[in-house]
């Protein structure tokens, strides 16, 4: 409701959009990139030097209750504004207006890796006086649709749709897509109207920014293995980074946790046109 009532939108705005722990660190630290591509040099670049959530704002983390907004009012635009938030719930001059130039780039990933993450994360988190959050609890929450911000397929199906109805303005990816770095990098890149020139492509800048933005690269950078932590600030830049797999889950999900998440996805995304696969 603060949002709604307080966010300004600018025509610009770009903005990061996924379910918690689904790539939001790499998605962050891609468009990052993409954008400010004529304005770094490589070998010195921010995200050398700070986190990816350090340079692209987190949405909600900026909306208050005392409904200030100017930390966000005043960067310039284009705005890169990060976002858990599901797409019903953005204001409809963002969302219902075909003409709005605003962009969203999202990206899911399979929910069985979806719920070993979480689960993972949990744990980092939860208070040290606590127990271990035990597996088979993280599972009954997450398959019941008892996630943060919402049921996980819900959240994936309202980005989809959107991105059927109105491709030029929802860009729909798949974390399986880091397979192929490169084309999911110019797929982005092209969506937000900035291609890669042929003189780019001579210089080898997708590859540039692929390296830059690889699991490998953005964990071993010293500012990304912080494990510092405080009330105010629970997470530590290193909690952002465990493994980076896909297909990790097959390590941690017994076969009737697997089969009953693959029945729900089937059952959630039958008649969609939309699939992990």
């Amino acid at each position: 409701m603060l949002i709604d009532d307080h966010f300004n939108p600018r025509p610009t705005d770009i903005i990061v959009a996924t379910s918690p722990k689904c790539g939001t660190t790499w998605l962050r630290a891609l468009v990052f990139s993409i954008i400010n591509r004529n304005s770094f040099d490589f070998n010195n670049h921010p995200l050398s030097k700070a986190n990816p959530r350090d340079l692209v704002h987190f949405l909600e983390a900026h909306i208050r209750g005392d409904r200030s907004t100017v930390s966000i009012d005043g960067l310039l635009s284009p705005r890169l504004l990060s976002t858990h938030l599901p797409y019903s719930l953005f204001p409809k001059c963002m969302t219902d207006d075909a003409s709005s130039a605003c962009r969203f780039v999202y990206i899911c990933r399979d929910p069985k890796d979806v719920l070993v993450s979480k689960w993972h994360f949990a744990n980092k988190l939860r208070p040290k006086e606590l127990p271990p959050l035990p597996l088979e609890e993280a599972f009954e929450l997450f398959s019941n649709g008892v996630s943060h911000y919402g049921p996980f397929w819900d959240h994936v199906l309202g980005y989809w749709k959107a991105s059927v109805e109105w491709p030029k303005k929802v860009l729909c990816l798949k974390y399986e897509d880091v397979k192929e770095p490169s084309g999911c990098v110019r797929k982005v890149a092209e969506f937000l109207g900035v291609p890669f020139s042929p003189e780019e492509e001579k210089k080898w800048i997708v590859e540039e920014i692929v390296k830059l933005c690889s699991f490998e690269s953005l964990s071993n950078q010293d500012v990304n293995k912080s494990d510092t932590r405080s009330r105010e600030n629970p997470m530590s830049n290193s909690d952002f980074f465990r493994k980076g797999e896909v297909g990790d889950w097959v390590n941690h999900l017994s076969p009737q946790m697997s089969e009953i998440l693959d029945k729900i996805t089937e059952q959630k995304f039958q008649g969609t046109g939309f699939s992990f696969h």
